[in-house]
């Protein structure tokens, strides 16, 4: 090789080598500067003049309902306060608040954005909070949230404020609460987003209740005849399927402030055939929601019984003890009768003829009843009594229903309810 074309081979190298390092530290130049950017941006304004607060109910106790979250969803009025506020002193004329919520399992990224009109003003708001419904309505075990407001004002990030909550499962539903200022508060309105007047299984089973032969059609709340027939046939329905009562309403719930209770969905019922007073309650009134009747929960202290109204005027109110459908189990009669006969064996008759009128025990004496015929026959004598029932208990309350001195006796009108009530959606 030539000593000219060494030279410029050299030449060429040192040369990629100076353009290889100008560019090197163009870059690192440039991250510098970047850097030293950003740690010299001046906050222009103060936390300590906003004073950013972000709180939850502290009469909650720190419990997330997300029963009561799915009830108000469509809700315009809300709760009687809001469960979530946040605080702000503004620190100029005019300032703009955003308030960012940071997206957990159980909510979307929310903004809430407001005008601060006058510097040195506090102004207080709730926050949106986008809720995941679909989640919500899904959960079925207790756990633990954390939720993340950052402040901004003017789009300068102020300050950040964390929430710590424990979220309850979704049949967990508030029934009552102390609050700070010394008062009972009652949520038991909140039994109505658990009537479910949507839920798909109805439709299949109201076929089943018209092929029992009681009514030929369903229509609503006409006449108190018909009422009264479409009545005992939902109620030889729950019978006939062996709906028994079954207390369950113990929660892990550890508020010392609240009081809940786990209230079974109506496909929780329909499938395991147990239920407690308010279980069965939510039960009935979600089928003859759905037929055009109109249900009434009456919860008291301590009991939860319905109610409803027998004619389209609303000027009757009948009554049904839904516990007494655990008095007998139907379907156990099933392998025990003796067709050719028309006879029970023995020990299962003497569990169901005290509910047999004396014509009825002659007919059956006689071999005349058929399985079904005394099916309905007991089902028809339960029913009679659990509409005398609490007759007497419901004529001495009566007053305190709308004595709002007296908050734990309450009529739910589930038609009523349902302008600030939504159901509670069946799982999928």
């Amino acid at each position: 090789m030539n000593s000219t074309k060494l030279v410029d081979r050299s030449h060429q190298v040192f040369f990629n080598m100076r353009k290889h390092k100008f560019i090197l530290l163009s870059v690192v130049a440039l991250l510098l500067l970047s850097s030293c950017g950003h740690i010299v941006v001046k906050k222009t304004i103060d936390p300590k003049v906003v004073n950013f607060e972000a709180i939850y109910d502290a009469d909650f106790d720190g419990v997330l309902y997300p029963s009561m979250m799915l009830a108000l969803a469509n809700s315009d009025e809300g709760l009687e306060r809001p469960l979530f506020q946040i605080s702000v002193t503004a620190p100029t004329n005019n300032a703009v608040l955003r308030i960012v919520t940071d997206s957990t399992m159980l909510n979307y990224v929310s903004i809430t954005q407001e005008t601060l009109p006058r510097r040195g003003e506090r102004y207080t708001f709730e926050p949106v909070i986008r809720w995941k419904y679909e989640t919500l309505y899904k959960l079925r075990q207790q756990g633990n949230l954390v939720l993340t407001f950052t402040c901004y004002i003017n789009d300068e990030e102020v300050d950040v404020k964390n929430i710590k909550l424990n979220f309850r499962p979704v049949n967990e539903c508030l029934m009552s609460l102390v609050g700070s200022d010394g008062k009972y508060h009652d949520y038991r309105w909140l039994f109505a987003a658990y009537v479910n007047e949507d839920h798909p299984k109805i439709d299949g089973m109201l076929s089943e209740i018209l092929s029992q032969g009681i009514v030929t059609k369903f229509d609503g709340s006409r006449t108190e005849k018909k009422v009264d027939s479409q009545m005992r046939a939902i109620w030889f329905f729950a019978l006939n399927r062996g709906l028994a009562y079954s207390s369950i309403s113990c929660t892990s719930n550890g508020s010392r402030k609240s009081n809940s209770q786990y209230i079974r969905f109506f496909d929780d019922v329909y499938t395991n055939r147990q239920a407690n007073c308010i279980d069965a309650c939510v039960f009935f009134s979600s089928i003859m929601r759905k037929v055009g009747m109109y249900p009434i929960i009456i919860v008291e202290p301590c009991h939860a019984y319905l109610g409803y109204y027998s004619d389209k005027s609303k000027k009757k109110i009948s009554l049904l003890e839904t516990t007494i459908t655990g008095w007998v189990n139907l379907p156990e009669l099933d392998d025990h009768y003796d067709e050719a006969t028309g006879h029970l064996e023995e020990r299962y008759y003497q569990k169901i003829s005290k509910y047999l009128s004396d014509k009825e025990k002659k007919k059956y004496e006689a071999g005349e009843m058929k399985l079904m015929d005394i099916k309905k026959a007991v089902s028809n004598n339960l029913f009679d009594r659990a509409s005398e029932y609490q007759k007497e208990n419901f004529k001495n309350n009566k007053d305190y229903y709308n004595d709002t001195l007296q908050p734990t006796y309450r009529m739910l009108d589930i038609e009523e309810m349902r302008q600030h009530v939504s159901p509670i959606p069946a799982a999928e």
